[in-house]
Parts: structure tokens; C-alpha cells; sequence
């Protein structure tokens, strides 16, 4: 919790947009730590006060904050605005958001999807044989058996996907990646765009298996080979992207 001598004193500035001048001292204030995480910020009524604006720009301004994923507002006679915590599973919310918003509107061709998952996922699986714990290889192991007892009609198996994926980056001991990561499967979830036949999904289950098995064997190239392999059989196998790919 900040000191009551640290929290900022907001003046009023002269800028073009009454918005902005708000928008942009509160940010700055939760930048230098005059704000700590779980702090809440002035009523509207102070800030509208501070600043010399309406509480319709107080409430504007706290609004694009909000979006920015910097502060949340809690509603009821004990609510308000106040700053946000950022964990991994929180960064990675933010960062699916927008990259949902890009998904939506066809900006991304699959191919470059699978080239970010390369980027981030090889490594992650090579940090993971390194860092990984009993908790996540136990967690690993019981989605492989959830993959392999489930059918083709299961409407849960992007989530299984998702799950696997995310698990490795959490095990790979870096937070941001792992919130790239599962940002990454949440905004897109690519296994919605493997053609899933038989072959294609017991194959799948196989090469997680091995992933599973080189994270637990704590072998860093084994295991980032292995990533490598099946990154490149997801695309390979991806509807829009190989037309002559048949099983």
C-alpha cells in the first residue's frame, strides 16, 4: 500500500484534450509507484476536483485505463477504481484481448501463427525441461490422458490443446513468455484450424507424449526438438494453409 506522503497531487494542465491530461498524469502515477498494485484511486468527485473537469472526463479517462488493463473498477458502496495486479495470467488476458480484436478481423494468415508459435514455444520447451516441477508434469501427464481417451467429436479438444501449451510455458520458469503463450492459444486456439482426422489426432497425442517425456527426462534439445516437430506437423496438417496435405 503507498504512503499517503507518496500519492501524487494532481493539478489541472493545459492540454488539447481535458481527457488526455487525466488519462495521462494517473498513468504516470501508477508508472513511478505512487500507486501501488491494489490501491484505490480518488473518488471521481476529488479527481474531477484535482484536475478542474467534469466527472464525465474523470470517467472517460478512468474508462481508456480500464481498457489499458492499468486499473479495474469495482462496482457497490465499497467499489471503485483501483490498480491492477499484473500476473502472468493477467498480462496474458490483456495481450488476448487485442490479439483477439486482430484474429476477428482477418489480419493474421495462419502460417504467421505458426512462425510466433516457433518463437515462443521451442524455447519455452527447452527452459521447461530445466524448470519444470513434479506439479507440472503432473498436470501435463493428466491432459495427455484426457487426449488420448477422448474422440474426435469432443468438443473440449482446442481447450486440451490450450492447457498442454500454456502448462509448458508456465514450466519454462518465464513469466512474460508464458503469458505470451497462453495469450497466444486463448486469442487463437490453433488446434481449431488442424483438419482432424484419426491419424492427424492419435499422431498429435504421440508427439505430446514425447514433449511430455523430454520435459520429464530434463533433456533441453530433446525437448526443444521435439517442440520443433510438432509445431511443424500443426501447420503442415492446418486447413488454409496446405491443400494437397492428405493423412
Amino acid at each position: 500500500m503507498a504512503d499517503d506522503a507518496t500519492r501524487p497531487e494532481f493539478k489541472a494542465q493545459q492540454v488539447t484534450r481535458p481527457r488526455a491530461q487525466v488519462e495521462a498524469q494517473i498513468k504516470e502515477a501508477i508508472f513511478l509507484g505512487q500507486f501501488a498494485p491494489g490501491d484505490k484511486l480518488p473518488a471521481e468527485t476529488e479527481l474531477a476536483e484535482q484536475f478542474g473537469v467534469s466527472r464525465p472526463t474523470i470517467r472517460e479517462a478512468l474508462g481508456s485505463l480500464v481498457s489499458a488493463g492499468l486499473i479495474r473498477k469495482v462496482p457497490g458502496v465499497a467499489g471503485g477504481s483501483f490498480v491492477n495486479t499484473v500476473t502472468p495470467d493477467s498480462l496474458s488476458r490483456m495481450i488476448g484481448e487485442s490479439m483477439n480484436t486482430i484474429m476477428r478481423l482477418g489480419a493474421l494468415h495462419i502460417g504467421e501463427l505458426a512462425q510466433v508459435r516457433q518463437v515462443l514455444e521451442v524455447p519455452a520447451a527447452r527452459w521447461a525441461a530445466e524448470n519444470k516441477t513434479v506439479g507440472h508434469l503432473e498436470q501435463l501427464w493428466s491432459i495427455v490422458d484426457r487426449q488420448r481417451t477422448t474422440t474426435l467429436d469432443d468438443p473440449e479438444i482446442p481447450s486440451y490443446d490450450l492447457a498442454f501449451h500454456t502448462t509448458i510455458g508456465h514450466a519454462s520458469g518465464n513469466r512474460l513468455l508464458a503469458a505470451f503463450i497462453g495469450a497466444l492459444h486463448d486469442a487463437t486456439h490453433p488446434a481449431q484450424y488442424l483438419d482432424i482426422t484419426k491419424t492427424v489426432a492419435e499422431k498429435t497425442v504421440r508427439q505430446h507424449i514425447g514433449i511430455a517425456k523430454a520435459l520429464e527426462s530434463g533433456d533441453p534439445d530433446r525437448a526443444a526438438t521435439a517442440m520443433d516437430e510438432h509445431l511443424a506437423y500443426v501447420l503442415h496438417y492446418s486447413s488454409n494453409f496446405s491443400d494437397d496435405a492428405t493423412p
